[in-house]
C-alpha cells in the first residue's frame, strides 16, 4: 500500500520519529506546488509533521514552530513554507505577510490552524487530520 492510500486509510504512529517517517513519505509524492492544510488541536504534532516533510523535500537546518514570526521559508529541493495561521484573523491578513512571493517553484505550503484562513486556501488544498489516541499516539489521516 502507498503512503496516499495508507494516510486515506489512517495511520496511527507511535514516535516523533515515526510521524516524521511519514511525513518525508508523502512529501515524496506530492505534487509540486501544494498546500498542505493540517489540522488539529494543540499538542497533535503538526509542527513534528512538517519537520518530516521538511526531511522528505531535501530542506537542511531546523524546522520549528514560526508562531512568532507567523510563517518561515525554509528552502531546499523543493521549497518549503511553514505558516503557523493561529494569529491571523482574516484572508486579508494572509494577503499582507505577502507569502505568495515566496512561493518560487516548486515549493510546497504547510498550513496549521488552516480554519482560520479557509477562505484563503486553494481548491486543491490537501487536507490532512493529525489526532492524539493514546499515551505517545498519534494519528495521521487524509481527508
Amino acid at each position: 500500500m502507498n503512503i496516499l492510500d495508507q494516510l486515506r486509510s489512517g495511520v496511527v504512529t507511535a514516535s516523533a520519529d515515526e510521524t516524521r517517517t511519514h511525513a518525508a513519505a508523502l512529501a515524496r509524492v506530492l505534487p509540486a506546488d501544494s498546500t498542505l492544510a493540517l489540522h488539529g488541536d494543540l499538542g497533535v504534532g503538526k509542527t513534528t509533521f512538517v519537520q518530516g516533510l521538511a526531511q522528505g523535500l531535501g530542506v537542511s537546518g531546523t524546522v520549528t514552530s514560526p508562531t512568532y514570526n507567523i510563517f518561515t521559508l525554509h528552502p531546499g529541493r523543493t521549497n518549503l513554507l511553514h505558516l503557523d495561521a493561529y494569529r491571523l484573523d482574516s484572508t486579508r491578513q494572509v494577503e499582507d505577510l505577502l507569502l505568495t512571493d515566496f512561493m518560487n517553484s516548486p515549493w510546497c505550503l504547510a498550513v496549521e490552524w488552516p480554519e482560520k484562513i479557509r477562505d484563503w486556501l486553494p481548491p486543491d488544498t490537501i487536507h490532512l487530520r493529525l489526532g492524539i489516541v493514546g499515551a505517545g499516539r498519534h494519528s495521521l489521516r487524509l481527508e
